[in-house]
């Protein structure tokens, strides 16, 4: 099950708003997203979480490139919403640089050449696909960094990684309003 919230910094403080994103498919879509949410460009902040197995930041100020971090990659690349997350960039590679492992995998035993992705395990193809996208946080640690939260404590968040967030930034009633 996921999560996803918008937390907005306005001069009155953080305001929250539950947010769908099933429309989202890229990360210039999920940056649109969060610029709608905040029509004075400020700090604008997309919290996504996959129950426990990983959760995200997105960072928008303005027209600037969104910032991102990722606290675990390899389980975020098995969802849709972490896929949005991961990017090229982000993992280190040059774009396209997965296209060949996408059109490998096998999700559901089905398609065709299924024999010849088992020979590609065997091969070791399958491990420099894992090697891409690392186990363990990826992205920008300090992205929370003047907003009160270091690296070192946004690396060491618990299951609840989004309500400790909120609550660093003094946010944690309006986020709780849209969970």
């Amino acid at each position: 099950m996921y999560f996803a919230a918008l937390l907005a910094r306005t001069e009155d403080g953080w305001e929250a708003s539950d947010t769908e994103l099933d429309d989202v498919e890229t990360l210039s879509d999920l940056a649109d997203l969060a610029r709608e949410a905040s029509p004075d460009e400020d700090t604008v902040l997309v919290l996504i979480e996959q129950e426990d197995a990983w959760f995200g930041v997105v960072r928008v100020d303005g027209e600037e490139d969104p910032r991102i971090y990722v606290s675990d990659a390899a389980a975020a690349a098995r969802s849709s919403y972490g896929e949005i997350l991961l990017t090229d960039e982000l993992l280190g590679r040059e774009p396209g640089d997965d296209g060949d492992d996408l059109d490998a995998l096998d999700l559901d035993g089905t398609e065709d050449g299924e024999s010849d992705d088992a020979d590609d395990d065997a091969d070791g193809d399958a491990g420099s696909a894992e090697a891409a996208v690392p186990h363990g946080p990826v992205g920008d640690t300090e992205i929370l960094q003047d907003l009160g939260v270091s690296e070192k404590e946004l690396r060491s968040m618990s299951d609840d990684a989004l309500g400790e967030i909120a609550e660093a930034l003094g946010a944690s009633e309006v986020l709780e309003t849209v969970r």
